[in-house]
């Protein structure tokens, strides 16, 4: 194919499904985009996209091809991942990414990494979605629960979250301790909106606290830590954060199954790069001086 633009041009208009949503991500004018579709459906002689008053829908052979422009795309952001990684100086970008229940940890000690490294442009990615490391979405990440299993990635076991049941003060004035499982079908809990939750804690929850019960669910680890500050039932919350809340009763001590290991997570082609290297090995500082 002798024109990549035109492919790139109709990569960009099955993805969003409009010649004018093409045209604002690609930052040209919608007659460019038209015009490349064009040339492109000639050269191949078939037609890529169906037109229709809600926009463009990729033919058979559209998406033939787009699922070649799209394996390119990703190989070409792979790629620019590597290459931004891979200078021998502490400088340029540095992508890390976590869930954003490790903010509060995170934010903190790469401003504090940056401090010492002031050619760094630290780039903090948070959220649900899975950071793909080997497309070069991310140089490094945080991880929690069961161990990584990605092809590729070097994983290393950073720490253990303790964790631990609490309620406020409030709570347990109204409704009192539990002395077992057998009386918390008497009790007010909060747990995760989704049933399946991968952590250790909340899989206990789900097996020994009846459904009914767990009348508080969020999708953040933040917000469920307010709401057991705020009196809405008794929840998890690691010892150190527990411990910024002195209105807090602690209703079971930390035990081992509840714990949540957290992992440093790369790529191996980017794990030897000398930003990425020395990120990591702030880091562990950091865990061993017990103040990440």
């Amino acid at each position: 194919m002798k024109n990549w633009d035109e492919i790139r041009t109709a990569y960009q208009v099955a993805q969003m499904g409009t010649v004018s949503g093409a045209a604002e991500v690609l930052g040209v004018h919608h007659a460019t985009v038209i015009r490349h579709i064009d040339a492109l459906e000639a050269q191949l002689g078939a037609k890529l996209f169906q037109r229709h008053a809600r926009g463009y829908t990729a033919t058979e052979a559209g998406k033939d091809l787009l699922r070649v422009a799209a394996a390119t795309d990703d190989q070409f952001s792979q790629l620019a991942g590597r290459i931004k990684g891979s200078g021998a100086e502490v400088s340029g970008d540095l992508v890390v990414t976590s869930l954003e229940s490790m903010a509060h940890r995170m934010s903190p000690l790469l401003a504090a990494f940056q401090k010492s490294h002031q050619d760094v442009v630290v780039r903090y990615l948070t959220g649900e979605r899975l950071f793909r490391l080997e497309y070069g979405e991310a140089h490094v990440a945080i991880r929690a629960g069961t161990v990584p299993d990605q092809p590729d990635n070097v994983v290393q076991p950073l720490m253990d979250l303790s964790m631990a049941a609490y309620a406020s003060q409030d709570y347990v004035a109204e409704y009192g301790i539990p002395s077992g499982p057998e009386e918390y079908m008497h009790h007010r809990f909060v747990g995760p909106d989704d049933r399946e939750s991968r952590a250790p804690y909340y899989k206990w929850m789900n097996k020994l606290v009846p459904n009914e019960v767990i009348t508080f669910r969020c999708t953040d680890s933040r917000a469920a830590e307010a709401a057991v500050v705020a009196g809405a039932g008794i929840g998890f919350l690691t010892e150190r954060a527990a411990a910024t809340y002195p209105e807090l009763v602690q209703i079971h001590g930390p035990r081992e199954e509840w714990s949540a290991p957290l992992w440093l997570v790369t790529h191996v082609d980017l794990h030897r790069t000398t930003k990425v290297q020395a990120l990591l090995n702030f880091i562990k500082d950091r865990v061993r001086e017990g103040t990440f």
